[in-house]
């Protein structure tokens, strides 16, 4: 009896190393493979994480996804896109219309097909230095990112086609720019100026948009095809003609061409050239030199601004040569309350009658404040032609742009760390706001400069929920 025992203890190590093992070395129960352990570690005691398991990625529902796309899209930075359109339309001398909407949509639909873009062509870098961008973290895969940048570029072409052929041409030349900047261009010496001129032709986008869409309503209607009376209609005396229908801009001074914006463009590209030559070092840091050249660059950016106001009052008309007022006429055709001269024949009317070709009008009895849109030759216009705020909007939206884009930099190049640097980068995309403002006001529109400083607010308050870097 004992020496069966001991035979069978002796037999029992052999028959558990011949039991079947399952899948990586767990045992086999009930012929299938014992489940995995639900708690993902290994190692003694169970405290040390499973290197070959992949963590769960934390955006599974609704709200992660819309907060994903958020931050692909940085949607903190989105406010500073609609000041582009609105500038250009007030350096051609134009008020926001159908025009300038169209630009602005365009303008956001290709900034954010840059947006997605670049995530999509710095993914793998992303993944070293940014591993909690959406697409390496896995919220958002690439192909999704992909495929949304080029619908949006898609939708950004067709909104400028609705403005015309030549706002068409300029989308089409910015949607290569941001292409070329994001698969190439970026990692390049030619990334900063690829990206500076990208946001020159966003501004040109909304001149030309607004003058386009301008001067072909006016044309439709005054041929009988479009929205506005099929042919000029005779006017009372003293009455100043329209200068276009009511749902297209109308001229907020003299109307110029597109090529008008162009200082605007440049100024705006120059603050942008400097942005991203900062942006290039804010994974790493270490750069001192970049944010004080860009301080310098920003500071002569807002001289420049404010230098050119005081050679020329906005919205003031260029006086007339000799060729374009006749000898002995009081009628200044550039002059924007003197849009045409009144067509009276002279009929030999008794002394004391206004007549267009004598130096001075008569005395007329006071009526009352004018109706707005009539001409009283006896009245100085009801409504100035330059504000008398706008020398000290200018100065405070001036102002704005220095407190907002100087202070950051500073920081950053006292110490060139990535937090701080990324913050330099985020001051200089929020300052281009108030760039916008100034220029605008420059140009003689303070209304657009005031609108497009609302945006400040909305900006600030999403850039602390949404990185706009």
């Amino acid at each position: 009896m004992r020496r069966l025992l001991l035979s069978a203890l002796g037999a029992l190590p052999a028959a558990l190393r011949a039991a079947p093992a399952g899948l990586n070395g767990r045992a086999v129960r009930g012929g299938r493979p014992a489940a995995a352990p639900d708690d993902g570690l290994s190692g003694t005691g169970g405290t040390a994480p499973a290197p070959d398991r992949h963590r769960p990625s934390p955006g599974r529902g609704r709200g992660d996804t819309v907060r994903a796309w958020t931050e692909l899209f940085r949607v903190s930075a989105l406010f500073s896109v609609p000041g582009d359109a609105l500038a250009g339309a007030a350096a051609v001398g134009r008020s926001p219309g159908r025009g300038t909407a169209l630009a602005i949509g365009a303008s956001l639909c290709l900034y954010e097909a840059g947006m997605a873009l670049n995530d999509w062509a710095d993914r793998e870098e992303d993944a070293v230095d940014r591993p909690h961008r959406p697409i390496p973290s896995g919220r958002i895969s690439p192909s999704a990112a992909l495929g949304a940048a080029g619908a949006l570029t898609a939708a950004g072409l067709a909104l400028a086609a609705r403005a015309g052929r030549p706002a068409l041409a300029v989308a089409t030349g910015l949607a290569a720019m941001v292409w070329a900047y994001d698969l190439h261009l970026k990692h390049t010496k030619a990334g900063p100026a690829a990206m500076a001129a990208a946001r020159s032709l966003d501004l040109l986008l909304g001149a030309t948009a607004t003058a386009t869409a301008m001067s072909t309503a006016t044309a439709t209607s005054y041929a009988g095809t479009g929205p506005g009376p099929r042919a000029p209609r005779p006017m009372r005396l003293g009455a100043v003609p329209p200068t276009g229908p009511d749902n297209v801009a109308r001229a907020a001074g003299p109307a110029r061409s597109p090529l008008a914006a162009l200082p605007a463009a440049l100024v705006l590209g120059a603050h942008t050239y400097g942005v991203t030559a900062v942006s290039r070092h804010e994974a790493q840091g270490g750069s001192t030199a970049v944010p004080l050249a860009v301080i310098a660059t920003t500071t002569a950016l807002a001289a420049a601004v404010l230098a050119t106001h005081q050679r020329q009052r906005p919205g003031e008309p260029a006086r007339p040569g000799p060729a374009a007022t006749a000898p002995g006429s009081s009628y200044r055709p550039d002059h924007p309350h003197h849009p045409a001269a009144p067509s009276i024949p002279d009929l030999g009317a008794p002394p004391g009658t206004y007549r267009p070709h004598h130096h001075t009008a008569p005395a007329l009895p006071d009526l009352g404040a004018p109706q707005p849109g009539t001409y009283r030759p006896g009245h100085p216009p009801h409504r100035p032609t330059a504000p008398a705020l706008t020398p000290l909007l200018l100065t405070a939206f001036t102002g704005a742009y220095l407190r907002t884009a100087g202070p950051p930099l500073l920081h950053a190049a006292l110490n060139p760390s990535p937090p701080l640097t990324q913050r330099a980068v985020g001051g200089g995309i929020r300052a281009m706001i108030p760039l916008q403002a100034a220029l605008a006001a420059r140009a003689g529109a303070p209304g657009s400069g005031l609108a497009v400083m609302a945006l400040v607010p909305l900006a600030r308050s999403l850039a602390r929920k949404v990185s706009p870097t």
